[in-house]
């Protein structure tokens, strides 16, 4: 009888046909996205509500590996509204970021593609489709319209350029026709200003080792607000700082966004952060969106089982527990995601019906969406599917 391989493991020849597999879809995505002179009919679109700055409209991003097809992004879809503030919130390896970096098509190519939906970003007098941008296009809309404060400020910046030689790049790359290096330089200590650092001509000389993590940060921000973006996306900026300079950067940020008028993508774990600075809260769970809703919707009355269970996990002050709450179980393989419900096996709210497909998405309010069989009764009273 033959022996029983070990659950994931591929033999040679499987590997290499997946490998062959991967390199043909993939070499198929590249090509169309490295073609020169793409009209811009082909990714001009029209905005489903002209309020919303971005509109991610059933997007699908996957990673083709060795080990198979992650869905990293699955059929996600949610807006970002004009000059309000979108809290994405989700454990680690939810899609939170890749849902951010196939917006600036920063994804790990060739492995990475958006394989399915549209992005569609308000440029204001007409609308594009990120999705189907050729790169020399999209290089124009990176930091002029959408700019993005990365999670790690450390490895954001250049250890071997000075802080003033980086932020300087920004405006010259985007608006620096017609200006002198003088122009430049007094630009970024303009922004160094605005970011708080009040040894601005001193950081500007300085290399980001001899910065703290909180004045690498502002830097951070400081490149990204360079050319007042009209979409800024930060990705957990304040993870590495302690809860002072935390609360300064949400200060900061807050302030700067009601300035230049622009709309903020914030992800994040924090629900707290995400209480003091969202409008708008999106919860995604294993690469799709599980509920969505106004910060007052979801933080009084959350509705999809993983909201109440990550709302129960967090501690509250002037209330005694003897151990916080938390979720039971682990997230499904993302190589081979279940055809039911993909918190089913950790939820402690099952009702009938949760071994069937994977649920649509129910409306409890004109703004609150959750995708959960607990609530398909009000979809019979007029909710959406």
């Amino acid at each position: 009888m033959a022996k029983k391989k070990a659950e994931g493991y591929l033999s040679g020849r499987e590997a290499r046909r997946i490998a062959k597999e991967n390199r043909r879809i993939t070499n198929a995505f590249e090509k169309q996205r490295k073609r020169k002179n793409v009209p811009e009919s082909e990714y001009l679109t029209h905005m489903a509500d002209p309020n919303n700055a971005v509109e991610f409209d059933n997007l699908h991003t996957y990673f083709y590996t060795d080990a198979g097809v992650v869905k990293s992004v699955d059929g996600v879809s949610f807006e970002v509204p004009i000059g309000k503030t979108v809290g994405v919130v989700g454990e680690s390896g939810c899609g939170k970021s890749v849902t951010s970096l196939s917006l600036m098509q920063l994804l790990q190519r060739p492995q990475g593609q958006v394989v399915e939906g549209e992005i569609r970003l308000n440029m204001g007098d007409k609308a594009y489709d990120v999705t189907k941008m050729p790169n020399e296009q999209m290089q124009k809309i990176r930091g002029n319209y959408v700019s993005m404060i990365f999670q790690e400020p450390m490895t954001s910046l250049n250890p071997v350029f000075r802080i003033g030689e980086q932020v300087d790049e920004v405006i010259a790359l985007h608006h620096g026709e017609g200006k002198t290096k003088e122009d430049i330089k007094n630009r970024t200590i303009e922004l160094l200003e605005m970011v708080g650092i009040a040894n601005s001509q001193g950081v500007y000389q300085m290399y980001p080792h001899e910065l703290s993590g909180g004045m690498r940060q502002r830097v951070c921000i400081a490149m990204a607000l360079a050319c007042s973006p009209k979409v800024i996306i930060a990705d957990e900026p304040t993870t590495a700082l302690d809860v002072t300079i935390q609360a300064q950067v949400l200060d900061l940020l807050r302030n700067l966004k009601d300035k230049i008028n622009s709309s903020i993508m914030f992800i994040t774990h924090d629900l707290g952060v995400i209480a003091e600075m969202a409008d708008y809260v999106v919860v995604m769970y294993a690469g799709r969106v599980v509920e969505k809703g106004t910060v007052h919707e979801i933080f009084s009355n959350p509705a999809h089982p993983y909201t109440i269970g990550l709302m129960a996990s967090k501690p509250v002050v002037g209330k005694q527990v003897d151990k916080l709450y938390s979720i039971p179980g682990k997230v499904p393989n993302p190589i081979d995601m279940p055809n039911y419900c993909y918190f089913k096996d950790r939820c402690e709210m099952c009702v009938a019906g949760c071994e069937g497909e994977y649920p649509c998405q129910v409306q409890l309010s004109p703004t609150h969406f959750v995708s959960c069989y607990r609530y398909y009764d009000h979809k019979n009273q007029g909710g959406e599917g």
